[in-house]
């Protein structure tokens, strides 16, 4: 200023040459300013340099601990030489280095514009920027920075390699969001593996990875990446959702619930966790009227609101397969054991691990007397969960297996298995009567030898139901062969004669006859 007033002087006095006196006075004293000028002007140069020193000490200090990879104290000196030279496109350009290196890539960004913002040839400020920008998934604007690295060096090896990684990303990026349109989640997640080497630091990219990891009931994985993210920013609605969408796919409705809306509050407009919050809030309102109106017994209703509720979302692979299970309940009350089974069956078939669909399953097949399947899906759950209540269970299955195995004697008798003393006689004299050899003496060969077979094994039912010893250890599973009287000796004949008394007045007589059959018996009706 002192400066600029002398030449403002210097000019008046050269129009005036006949002055103010006190214009000539300070006139005087103009070459001792100017000379004192000349000497600020050393001192500000003088002083300028060594703040220039001490800035490239600072930068020089960062370098050290940069090399040592101590980046949080090379961050602390390259932002102290910053602070004294903001206007030097190098210190930008290293901290920008040691940021990336502290995975702030944001930051790194920032500084890394600033750079080639003081000073557009600076090579290594666009290779940093189109770094950050690659590592934050943006690979369109890496690919531009690169270009421009290119342009400054055309040879530059490394902007080469990386202008080819950008193009693989895009690349990996358009294959992604084709594969999620055909919902091919697998493709997807390698698709954003591949590029999530490249772009390390893309939420984008991790969010969708995540999406489709929960589509894939890969749960902990999923949970895992959107936690990584919400640590960094809690703010995240795309994680938000993740977090949600895992719950939800985990049958944890309530939680699920409250991450949708937390996921709304950050991002309003986030039709995914809108669409979700709804579908899982009907969901769970459609189950619980289901359980309602089973316990009421009203199972009609009940199958009707389990059916509703399937239809709402697919993709809920564990709820649904409760539901699934919850309607082959009502199913076997309903005395529609096939239906229950296929229900049971679609269950498993979500849920491989679903208990109580196998249980379920098994019971209907108990029912049905398709003993090998029960116990097939009995042994599935022991082997999975070892209580005495499965134990038993598969052991009372492989009883009954066994059993169906040999002669069902109260189905020889036509009757049931808790029929009363005089039920198992009235049943054996009916079927006596009706398969006695001596009653189809006319018949052809073939029909004589199968009716003799079942007059046997008439006989054979008897003499063992009849017996409270033989009945009981029949019951139980127990072989019969050992018996005292040996099942396999005893004469249907002999039975006959004893149960009927030799006719006794009953219309019907028996002579002996050695012609008439292969009984041995005369039939004849009074």
């Amino acid at each position: 200023n002192c400066a600029n007033s002398c030449c403002l002087l210097t000019k008046l006095l050269a129009y005036c040459p006949v002055a103010h006196p006190s214009l000539v006075q300070i006139y005087s004293f103009i070459p001792d300013v100017l000379t004192q000028l000349s000497g600020l002007a050393i001192v500000e140069r003088l002083e300028s340099e060594c703040v220039d020193r001490e800035a490239e000490s600072f930068k020089e200090q960062g370098n050290a601990y940069y090399i040592k990879k101590d980046y949080s104290e090379a961050f602390e000196y390259y932002t102290k030489a910053i602070d004294m030279c903001p206007k030097n496109a190098s210190y930008y350009g290293n901290r920008a280095a040691t940021l990336m290196m502290l995975s702030r890539h944001r930051d790194a960004l920032e500084d890394a514009q600033q750079a080639v913002r003081l000073d557009d040839t600076f090579m290594k400020g666009h290779l940093r920027e189109g770094k950050c920008h690659l590592s934050l998934g943006n690979a369109m604007a890496a690919r531009r920075c690169f270009r421009k690295v290119l342009e400054l060096e055309p040879d530059n090896s490394q902007a080469q390699q990386e202008v080819k990684n950008a193009d693989s990303v895009l690349e990996y990026e358009k294959m992604a969001e084709i594969g999620f349109e055909k919902r091919d989640f697998r493709m997807v997640v390698f698709c954003m593996d591949r590029a999530l080497e490249s772009a390390s630091a893309c939420h984008r990219f991790k969010v969708l990875k995540a999406e489709c990891l929960a589509m894939l009931g890969r749960y902990p994985e999923a949970q895992s990446v959107a936690s990584d993210i919400l640590r960094m920013d809690s703010t995240n609605g795309d994680a938000l959702y993740v977090r949600g969408l895992c719950l939800y796919y985990e049958d944890c409705i309530d939680k699920a619930v409250q991450f949708f809306v937390q996921a709304l509050r950050m991002a309003p407009d986030h039709e995914k966790a809108r669409l979700a919050c709804r579908n899982a809030k009907a969901l769970k309102a459609k189950k619980e009227d289901g359980n309602k109106a089973f316990k009421e017994g009203n199972f009609d209703e009940a199958y009707q609101l389990y059916s509703e509720a399937l239809t709402i979302d697919p993709n809920n692979i564990k709820t649904n397969a409760k539901l699934f299970c919850n309607r082959g309940t009502v199913g076997s009350k309903l005395k529609k054991l096939d239906q229950a089974i296929e229900d049971c069956t679609k269950a498993i078939k979500l849920d491989e691990t679903y208990i109580k669909a196998y249980l379920r399953r098994a019971q209907c097949y108990m029912d049905k007397e398709e003993y090998e399947e029960a116990v097939r899906d009995y042994e599935k759950v022991y082997q999975t969960e070892k209580t005495k209540e499965h134990k038993h269970l598969l052991k009372n299955a492989q009883l009954e297996l066994k059993k169906s195995k040999r002669k069902d004697y109260y189905k020889v008798l036509g009757v049931d298995k808790n029929a009363t003393e005089d039920e198992i006689k009235k049943a054996y004299r009916k079927r006596a009567l009706m398969h006695h050899p001596d009653r189809h003496s006319s018949a052809s060969a073939e029909v004589q030898k199968e009716e003799e077979k079942k007059f046997k094994e008439v006989g054979e039912a008897f003499t063992v139901l009849s017996d409270p010893k033989k009945k009981s250890r029949y019951d139980s599973g127990q072989d019969l062969e050992d018996d005292a009287g040996n099942m396999g000796d005893f004469d249907a004949n002999n039975i006959f004669k004893a149960f009927f008394g030799g006719g006794g007045g009953q219309g019907y007589t028996f002579e002996g006859n050695q012609s008439s059959g292969p009984g041995n018996f005369f039939f004849q009706f009074g």
